[in-house]
């Protein structure tokens, strides 16, 4: 007899308890959802919430006030999940905000972004969330792309290498979704482009960074919105069953997109996807009368359910614990933004040394409608509130403390006779971001339930009432958060957060493609003006990916400072006065014009991917690129030598091996750089990039130190996709090691005969 002060186990508890002891996960959920009923496991199969009570909420702000829940069944103590998003923190609450993906994917820095993942997963599940879609890894196709700021850059090992890594960090508090699959790298046409990509492009560009992070256990896939090969990418069974399930063997659950992320309910259901997001939607409408008619087998109900309920029971130490809401923007997290910052900040250019400078100037011109505002990014998912932001005027004064600042957005003249002249171009939310426009495609109301009559009424905090079996959500949380002291002139982009401290009504802005890759006229007008007034110029380009710098060989300095975040400008101050170097190199080529680039169309209706971009292009066409992939100056000098290369024995014919590099820091200060190994296979039988990035390191180094870095490849990355299968043709392979895509400062050959 139970003692009546006993607390109830529930059933998913007490198989999380017996899958902690070794059970397996799979066995336990079969059992959990064989004691559902019907109505219980089809609530499993999209978003716990009413759609136009949801809809309603969502584009009122509560995106950014609460978390979203699904598959919760309570009878069962299943806990659901509650989502919420985070490529650059916590979206919800007063959270930090770290520098954009791409700016963290310019630090080569897995470690980083590691703890990164740690400080984001901890702030989500102090918010409510057990569940973020933080891991957006679809690859730079063209940096037009309005969501390019999401992810890591152009190459494929560079990104499932970073991805990995903030899921990493991320799955020691919340379940990660790595998104989004696949091959959706542009913004305007994601909801009706159809992406013909063939069997090698498609396995050999666009999934290999998928595979990498399916390898290290992430929870969960989100689907895309376009389609590929004529197929919907909710409803692809040769993305969703035969290539994540069967050929990877990947072991989680998917969820669509939010709202537009399917097409057919049914189908969806059938090729894999476990979860419509965020609301009871299309499936809710449709699946009901599929199964009781017979056009959908309670069988396939019963399969995704069950891989959202295993998931459950792999991850639920999530739901054990939350930490306390101080780690909101606590110090440790606001001292690991103002690190990665600095550390991402790439410098193009610095003629005679002009960086780093003395902290005692008498006067620093600072010119620039963006020099003075909040600018951390997109204004869409991933738009986060921080507490307050360090804009780049703010930096300045503050490694200047003693010198006269003189802001002015246009004006050039104050910088004439300046000890310093520093330039704050590029863009905004407003020049580019997540397109939220649902009205691109005709068919689109078709996917939306009808209204109700009258339409229902969210509750007195604004956010409508949940069903009965919804999980226990947090308290709803409007961020308290603030512009840093410094007025946005007029004109210039809003400022991401707002003085009252919540999301702003209408929390999205409209984002967007970029139709050109160079700055506005206004902006490269005022460049030209500020050099001409002082020959001790800064440029600071902010943006999401590349900009086409026509003028960028005639400035003295250069600096890429990406959306840096909320410490984003106390960290420009840092790099301009030395106290940190510019750590940052780029995870893209940057072209001297947008013409040598793939071509890119935000209006295209279909488009297709083949195996060349970026870097891969450019080598393949000839053209040089005014940067090439990896560059990036510092504040000392390096000596870089490859000493060997091996490939690891096995008579079963291996792939792996490592390359033995020499690095020295031959300059006067400490300084870290980054050491590239790529590999290629002159000769080869097949049409392939002349070479491609196997390995990286970061390196830190003291002033006249040496050390001997190991960078172990796999030459399976170079692998040919044929027939379904993989083939690995033999040869001489040539290793190329240098600290960017350019001169190589090493070439190793390594043998791999009888390979197939």
């Amino acid at each position: 007899m139970t003692p009546p002060d006993a607390v109830a186990v529930s059933p998913f508890a007490e198989a999380a308890r017996r899958v902690r002891a070794g059970a397996d996960h799979h066995d336990e959920a079969r059992v959990l959802v064989n004691a559902m009923t019907l109505d219980e496991q089809l609530w499993c199969l999209d978003g716990d919430l009413d759609f136009w009570d949801g809809v309603i909420d969502m584009v009122a702000g509560g995106y950014h006030s609460h978390t979203w829940p699904a598959a919760a069944v309570a009878r069962l103590g299943i806990p659901g999940i509650a989502f919420a998003d985070g490529p650059r923190g916590c979206v919800i609450g007063a959270a930090t905000c770290f520098p954009v993906s791409m700016a963290r994917g310019a630090t080569f820095d897995p470690g980083l972004e590691e703890r990164i993942g740690r400080a984001i997963g901890a702030e989500l599940r102090a918010m409510g969330a057990t569940y973020t879609g933080a891991v957006c890894m679809n690859l730079l196709r063209h940096p037009g792309w309005g969501r390019a700021q999401e992810t890591y850059g152009e190459d494929p090992h560079h990104v499932g290498v970073l991805a990995a890594a903030l899921t990493r960090g991320l799955q020691g508090h919340v379940m990660a979704c790595m998104k989004h699959f696949a091959c959706n790298s542009m913004e305007e046409a994601r909801f009706r482009v159809d992406v013909t990509v063939d069997e090698r492009a498609l396995h050999e560009v666009y999934l290999p960074h998928f595979r990498t992070v399916a390898d290290q256990g992430v929870a969960s896939v989100m689907s895309a919105y376009n389609s590929v090969n004529g197929d919907w990418c909710g409803q692809n069974t040769v993305l969703l069953t035969d290539i994540l399930r069967t050929e990877w063997g990947w072991d989680g659950f998917v969820t669509s997109d939010f709202i537009a992320g399917l097409r057919d309910p049914v189908l969806s259901v059938t090729a894999g996807l476990e979860i419509e997001m965020p609301f009871r939607q299309q499936r809710a409408q449709q699946l009901p009368a599929a199964v009781a008619e017979g056009r959908l087998d309670r069988t396939e109900v019963v399969a995704r359910v069950e891989a959202t309920v295993a998931t459950l029971l792999r991850f639920a130490q999530v739901f054990d614990h939350a930490p306390d809401r101080t780690v909101l923007a606590s110090p440790d997290h606001r001292a690991l933004a103002r690190e990665a910052a600095g550390t991402s900040m790439v410098l193009l250019r610095n003629e005679d040394q002009l960086l780093p400078v003395p902290t005692d100037l008498r006067t620093v011109a600072v010119l620039g409608r963006l020099a003075a505002v909040a600018n951390l990014g997109d204004g869409g998912s991933s738009d986060v509130y921080p507490p307050e932001v360090s804009t780049l005027l703010d930096g300045i004064r503050a490694g200047f403390p003693t010198a006269d600042v003189v802001h002015h957005p246009s004006d050039a003249l104050v910088a004439e006779g300046a000890d310093l002249c520093v330039v704050v171009v590029g863009c905004t939310k407003n020049d580019e971001g997540e397109f939220i426009d649902l009205g691109t495609s005709e068919d689109m109301g078709a996917m939306f339930p009808p209204p109700p009559s009258p339409p229902s009424a969210p509750d007195a905090e604004g956010t409508p009432t949940a069903p009965p079996t919804t999980a226990d959500q947090e308290d709803p949380v409007r961020p308290v958060a603030s512009v840093s002291s410094a007025t946005p002139e007029e004109g210039s982009a809003a400022a991401e957060v707002d003085p009252a401290g919540a999301p702003p009504a209408e929390s999205f802005s409209p984002g967007g493609d970029r139709r050109s890759l160079r700055l506005s006229s206004d902006d490269e007008g005022l460049v030209a003006a500020a050099v001409a007034a002082n020959p001790r110029t800064v440029v600071a380009v902010m943006g999401g990916s590349a900009v086409v710098m026509p003028w960028l060989d005639q400035v003295p300095a250069t600096v890429l400072v990406w959306y840096p975040g909320m410490e984003g400008g106390c960290a420009f101050g840092d790099v301009l006065t030395g106290v940190v170097e510019p750590g940052g190199r780029l995870p893209f080529a940057l072209p001297t014009d947008e013409a040598h680039l793939v071509p890119f169309d935000p209006d295209a209706e279909s488009v297709v991917y083949d195996l060349f971009h970026g870097q891969w292009k450019l080598d393949r066409d000839g053209v040089a690129p005014h940067r090439p992939f990896g560059s990036g100056l510092g504040y000392t000098t390096w000596q870089v030598d490859g000493t060997s290369a091996n490939v690891d024995p096995d008579p079963s014919g291996a792939t792996t091996g490592r390359v033995t590099v020499d690095v020295a820091n031959t300059g006067t200060r400490a300084g870290s750089t980054v050491v590239y190994c790529f590999a290629g296979l002159p000769g080869s039988s097949v049409e392939r990039p002349l070479r491609r990035l196997v390995a990286f390191a970061r390196v830190a180094l003291d002033a006249g130190a040496r050390e001997q870095v190991q960078l172990p490849y796999d030459l399976a990355d170079l692998a040919v996709r044929q027939d379904g299968g993989w083939y690995q043709e033999p040869g001489t392979y040539e290793l190329t090691v240098g600290t960017d895509a350019g001169a190589p400062v090493a070439t190793l050959p390594v043998d791999l005969p009888g390979a197939g």
